[in-house]
């Protein structure tokens, strides 16, 4: 798992390379479809990957992005009305069963269709109408890291592909280099937390995913109950679990989110509560009794990937802290397959 986390910036720059082109050509065909719908199908991390991606392609391109349930087709057989829809699948291994499924659905209910994986000669990239790969070469880890920044990626240039703002998603690579100098504080930090059995990880926008990923991440490898919540959300209810020196874990960048980042760490704070931000803005880090701090430069579009970078150290090394073995995870599997 580690070493895989090292890897990604030269797994983001390899798939910006391979791609680029690819998905340029992709976004000017899309913007004559008259496309009105967009319906991402993952589970998992991907399914993480792909709620980032509904945040960053609704804000840049204006069109309704919905996360399908894949039960509605193959558990309630619904027949769906797509003809102006684009359906993306994701998937690391383009294996999932149910995924693939929605996507031969789809076809036939006139979408057109897209899958992002880290397997060229998968079955879901013989079904979709298009294949966008992550050039992350074969990933051992049970639990994903790179084939979900992969996945993250191939939304920043699908984005800026369709959309009328143009990311400077090149940057990217080089914010991961950064995001990874942060290790020696990771492993400092999670001395703090070796003992922590229940958490709440809280993000908000552009890292709301990630929020989902990261809980995630510390259930398959630290074996802690992490629920994960908007940080809007986190005020209607859920702040009442909260008491002294309960585990709190923020995504709190800079930019649109930064007042609510703000809000909840000043509740937080008179709760007593242990909070650790993951954050680019000073005011946030002097009010975090503990902290991950990535540049300033940052700036919130582009930030979730090297964001997740320092969580998914944080989850490796707590694992390991806890005398767990973070590439083992009892009861899973690599490729998982549902109906």
């Amino acid at each position: 798992m580690l070493q895989e986390i090292a890897e990604q910036p030269d797994v983001l720059e390899r798939t910006i390379t391979a791609e680029r082109e690819k998905v340029i050509k992709l976004g000017d065909f899309l913007r004559q479809k008259e496309i009105d719908l967009i319906i991402l199908v993952a589970r998992g991390s991907s399914d993480n990957a792909a709620l980032f991606g509904r945040y960053l392609l609704e804000t840049t391109t204006g069109i309704p992005v919905s996360l399908s349930a894949p039960s509605v087709f193959t558990l309630y057989n619904a027949k769906m009305r797509l003809n102006h829809a684009l359906v993306i699948g994701v998937s690391q291994s383009g294996e999932g069963v149910d995924i693939n499924f929605v996507l031969e659905r789809a076809k036939e209910s006139g979408a057109f269709t897209v899958a992002i994986t880290n397997e060229a000669e998968s079955s879901m990239a013989k079904i979709a109408d298009e294949t966008l790969l992550i050039h992350a070469g074969r990933e051992k880890s049970v639990a994903a890291t790179k084939t979900y920044t992969g996945q993250m990626l191939h939304f920043y240039m699908l984005a800026s592909a369709i959309g009328d703002r143009r990311l400077e998603y090149h940057k990217i690579p080089d914010f991961a280099r950064q995001a990874l100098e942060v290790e020696t504080d990771v492993k400092n930090v999670v001395q703090r937390y070796v003992f922590m059995e229940n958490c709440v990880v809280v993000g908000r926008g552009m890292n709301y995913g990630n929020s989902y990923e990261l809980a995630l991440k510390l259930m398959e490898t630290c074996y802690v109950v992490a629920e994960r919540f908007s940080s809007a959300d986190f005020f209607h209810g859920p702040l009442a679990i909260v008491e002294r020196r309960f585990p709190v874990i923020m995504f709190a960048s800079s930019g649109p989110t930064q007042k609510g980042s703000l809000d909840l760490l000043n509740n937080l704070r008179d709760l007593h509560a242990d909070c650790l931000s993951i954050t680019n803005d000073p005011e946030i880090v002097k009010l975090s009794p503990a902290s991950l701090q990535l540049p300033a430069e940052m700036e919130e579009f582009l930030n979730p990937i090297p964001f997740i970078i320092p969580a998914q150290l944080f989850a490796a090394h707590l694992s390991e802290a806890k005398g767990l073995d973070p590439d083992a995870p009892r009861s899973l599997t690599k490729v998982t397959r549902t109906i």
